[in-house]
């Protein structure tokens, strides 16, 4: 078959998600990416007759990006990218291109947080309101938000939790606790300024977040809630949703390398996600309805 050869071809690591936190004392700052790795070069063989003597593994340029982080940081996203590049390019000689391309998920400190190490993902979360109005004059109204990213890169523990004969999640006393907010509250009576009862409320979410050493997502969940109907003494009930977006300390024992709680693997699925509702004990529990 004189007439079929095989054309450009290129391989690599799609969307490795790494997260970095540097540790200045007391002060954290987050550097989270998605690493796209493409290379190429004397590739063809492992294509025409299965030998793969000159591949360098995808699980190698995976690794890579988690060792890397953990001996240079992550000060920019291309400083990192140019850094991987050079990297594969040195290591394989059968590589004479390297493509790394990379996203940043941008983090901003939590405005009047007390702690040096709670952030706020960069990008507007999404408001949201649900009214509903009877005919007799009758009207129930929520508002609430989602979306809205938030991380803490310490201050946060889970152990002491039931262990049956499939659990094998390691107990931590220093973790990452990171989530997305879905929070809808319940107006027992009108706001007199509705933009700015959501800005109080969501500042309320923010500061009880940042501001609780956590033990569980559940007592910040609680936290979150309690907070927000304190500082608002119009709220009857607020519900919230809380998916536990999970960062694991990427494992770089087998390169000979220490990671203090520095170098993160963020999972996206699957995922915790911790519901729960909280109500001034006075009050009557709102209707199914007014939620739907």
């Amino acid at each position: 078959m004189d007439d079929i050869v095989l054309g450009p071809t290129h391989y690599g690591k799609a969307e490795v998600r790494v997260v970095h936190v540097a540790k200045n004392s007391d002060e954290h700052s987050v550097r989270d990416l998605n690493v796209s790795i493409s290379l190429s070069g004397d590739q063809a063989e492992t294509h025409l007759s299965g030998d793969n003597a000159k591949v360098l593994t995808t699980d190698a340029q995976r690794n890579a990006v988690y060792a890397l982080a953990a001996d240079h940081g992550i000060s920019s996203p291309e400083s990192f990218a140019g850094l991987l590049a050079k990297h594969f390019l040195a290591t394989c000689p059968f590589i004479s291109h390297a493509r790394v391309a990379v996203d940043e998920y941008a983090w901003a400190r939590i405005p009047g947080a007390t702690s040096r190490h709670s952030f706020l993902r960069l990008g507007q979360e999404t408001r949201t309101t649900l009214v509903h109005a009877d005919v007799d004059g009758t009207e129930s109204v929520i508002s609430g938000l989602k979306d809205l990213v938030v991380l803490n890169s310490t201050g946060s523990e889970f152990h002491g939790f039931y262990q049956d004969p499939y659990t094998t999640l390691p107990e931590t006393t220093d973790r990452v606790l990171a989530t997305a907010v879905d929070a809808r509250w319940l107006h027992e009576t009108p706001a007199e300024d509705w933009d700015e009862s959501y800005a109080r409320a969501r500042s309320a979410l923010l500061t009880a977040f940042a501001d609780t050493y956590s033990f569980s997502l559940q007592q910040t969940l609680y936290a979150m809630g309690e907070h927000l109907l304190r500082t608002d003494p119009q709220l009857a009930e607020v519900r919230l949703a809380l998916p536990n977006r999970h960062h694991f300390a990427f494992d770089l024992t087998p390169f000979g390398k220490k990671n203090d709680n520095e170098v993160f693997y963020a999972a996206d699925r699957p995922y915790g996600l911790i519901e729960g509702t909280v109500r001034r004990s006075a009050a009557a529990p709102a209707s199914d309805r007014a939620w739907d």
